[in-house]
């Protein structure tokens, strides 16, 4: 029998120092943690409960939807044997749940009752992302694997519409997906895919054909460029801001968050340097919401572009970002996943989230300081001989 304990194994001093340090941190309530059995690798909205709901997908293969008001998951889906990366809901109605696999398949159950369905199998290797979308009244599922490979799937018949490979040698193992809320139509849909090189390319499909787009620069009609290449390396997460011009924002292993310009032809406007391997991120009206390897969650004023707050709770690196909404349509908060085993959920009001970082800096006061600390509505040494002075007069 093996041990995964790595107490049993030789460790350095820095290693047995990481290992405390994390030990110390677990303990902590900041963003009110919900603690799973196994390690979460993405995360996705409940569309029919967009204010309190998501669906996680687990390194022991496994999808869970979660009332973020409950400890109970709501359903858990079972069926691959390996690590689920990536989910989407999708189909009629949004009947149906799929999930991405490191066993090269994409799982598909009923939303509702977990039964599981006929699996879509084709990719070769790893399937890293995947989005659901519709094409002229068409449910359709759009995959990318580390075969570097883009798949058009038709959800009702199993079939695979189209596959989409970059010609050049530079792409590598596709990372994300995300539908251009501007370009698509009824009858089309035009997507951007992140990849491990620092290439962004955009594609255009319908159901009878599929294209890369080139960009095209509006003071240099002549010229083109078949890919957006605005990072130094890897690109981890894609996210369309619906709320203006559709701006591309982007997350990489360069340590920075960018927002690319629709109306320059998708070149840097703003650039957010977290500091480390960015795996998430989320837009709102107020915020810019970055969050990776280095175990916080970052948040930037959108206006100024300048870090708001660090919120501090994660004690190892964060997956992925989900904005929850009211029925309105606004961002009221915002849930962060790791492999730490726990989803956290952040208010996004300023009011409220101003009380949370003063909860997240008193908790983080060393021990002595808080118990030197006067209990509220008791006086102070000076206040009582203050007040007994004036008791005498």
């Amino acid at each position: 029998m093996q041990s995964a304990n790595p107490d049993n194994f030789f460790q350095t001093d820095a290693a047995f120092a990481q290992q405390d340090r994390k030990a110390a941190k677990a303990g902590n309530k900041n963003g009110d943690p919900i603690s799973m059995k196994y390690k979460i690798l993405a995360a996705i909205v409940d569309p029919l409960h967009p204010s309190d709901g998501i669906f996680i997908a687990e390194s022991a293969g496994t999808v869970r939807r979660l009332n973020l008001k409950s400890t109970e998951p709501r359903t858990t889906y079972r069926g691959p044997k390996a690590p689920v990366t990536s989910v989407a809901v999708g189909g009629q109605g949004s009947s149906l749940l799929f999930a991405g696999s490191w066993d090269k398949d994409i799982w598909v159950w009923d939303v509702e009752t977990g039964a599981s369905k006929k699996n879509l199998s084709g990719h070769t290797d790893f399937v890293k992302t995947i989005v659901s979308t519709t094409i002229s009244g068409k449910p359709i599922l759009i995959s990318g694997g580390a075969d570097k490979k883009i798949f058009i799937w038709d959800i009702e018949s199993g079939r695979r519409l189209h596959t989409l490979q970059d010609p050049s040698t530079t792409m590598l193992a596709i990372q994300h997906l995300a539908i251009d809320p501007v370009l698509s139509t009824a009858d089309s849909v035009v997507f951007a895919s992140a990849s491990s090189d620092p290439h962004i390319r955009r594609w255009k499909v319908t159901l009878e054909d599929a294209e890369q787009l080139p960009e095209s620069f509006k003071d240099r009609p002549d010229t083109e460029r078949l890919t957006i290449e605005e990072h130094e390396t890897s690109v981890y997460r894609l996210f369309y801001d619906d709320l203006d011009d559709g701006d591309l924002w982007t997350a990489s292993a360069d340590g920075t968050a960018k927002c690319l310009s629709r109306a320059r032809n998708f070149v840097t406007e703003d650039e957010f340097a977290h500091g480390d391997y960015v795996r998430a991120i989320a837009v709102t009206e107020d915020w810019v919401i970055t969050a990776g390897r280095d175990e916080n969650v970052k948040v930037w004023d959108r206006a100024t572009g300048k870090l708001y707050t660090i919120l501090e709770g994660h004690f190892e690196e964060v997956t992925d970002l989900v904005l929850l909404r009211d029925a309105d349509g606004r961002a009221t908060n915002v849930s962060s996943v790791s492999i730490d085993r726990t989803v956290r959920t952040w208010p996004l009001a300023k009011k409220e989230l101003d009380e949370v970082i003063e909860k997240i800096k008193e908790a983080a006061k060393p021990k002595q300081e808080k118990e030197d600390k006067p209990e509220e509505g008791l006086l102070t040494a000076e206040e009582e001989a203050e007040l007994a002075e004036l008791m005498d007069d």
